[in-house]
C-alpha cells in the first residue's frame, strides 16, 4: 500500500546531495522538522524528468521558500553520483537530490513501479508530496504517462 495523506514518513537510510556534498541520512531525520516538498521521478537524465519536472522546481524554488518551504527534495532510484551530476547539470543548487539506488525509501513509500519494458528495471513512480514535521500533508501520485499533479506549479497551488 502506498503512502497516504496524514501518514508518517517511513524511515529509510538513503544518500542525499546537498550543497554539492553527498551524505548518508535517514529519511526520519531529513523530514522530521519544518516543511518539505518531496518529488519523485522515474530516472535522472530522462526526457520528462530533465526537460520539465526538475526544471519546474528549480525555477520555482524561491517562490516555494517564500511560501514557507524549508527544503525541496528530488528523489530518484539512481545512485548518489548520478544524482550529484544531474543536480549540477540542471543548476539545481536549491534542490536536495535524494539517491534511492537500492529502492529502500521508494518501497517504504509504496511508490515503486516496474519500468522493465523501458529497460529501466524497478523505479519510483512520478509523484510529489508536501511533508510537515514528518507527516505527509499532501500526496500526489501521477497516473501512468501523466505529468500534472507532481508539477511544481501544481504543488505551489497546494502550499
Amino acid at each position: 500500500m502506498s503512502i497516504q495523506t496524514n501518514d508518517s514518513i517511513p524511515a529509510a537510510d538513503i544518500k542525499i546531495v546537498a550543497n554539492g556534498e553527498t551524505q548518508e541520512i535517514n529519511t526520519s531525520d531529513l523530514f522530521a522538522k519544518g516543511k518539505s516538498v518531496l518529488f519523485g521521478v522515474p530516472g535522472a537524465f530522462t526526457p520528462t524528468c530533465s526537460e520539465s519536472h526538475l526544471p519546474g522546481y528549480v525555477v520555482n524554488a524561491d517562490v516555494m521558500k517564500e511560501k514557507g518551504v524549508d527544503r525541496i527534495v528530488c528523489m530518484s532510484v539512481n545512485d548518489a553520483f548520478v544524482m550529484k551530476a544531474w543536480g549540477a547539470a540542471s543548476n539545481a543548487e536549491a534542490i536536495t537530490m535524494l539517491a534511492d539506488g537500492s529502492l529502500n525509501f521508494t518501497q517504504a513509500l509504496g511508490l515503486e513501479m516496474d519500468a522493465s519494458a523501458f529497460g529501466m528495471g524497478v523505479r519510483c513512480k512520478r509523484f510529489a508530496m508536501i511533508i510537515e514535521g514528518g507527516i505527509a500533508t499532501g500526496v500526489y501520485v501521477e497516473q501512468p504517462k501523466e505529468f500534472e499533479v507532481s508539477k511544481a506549479e501544481f504543488i505551489l497551488e497546494k502550499l
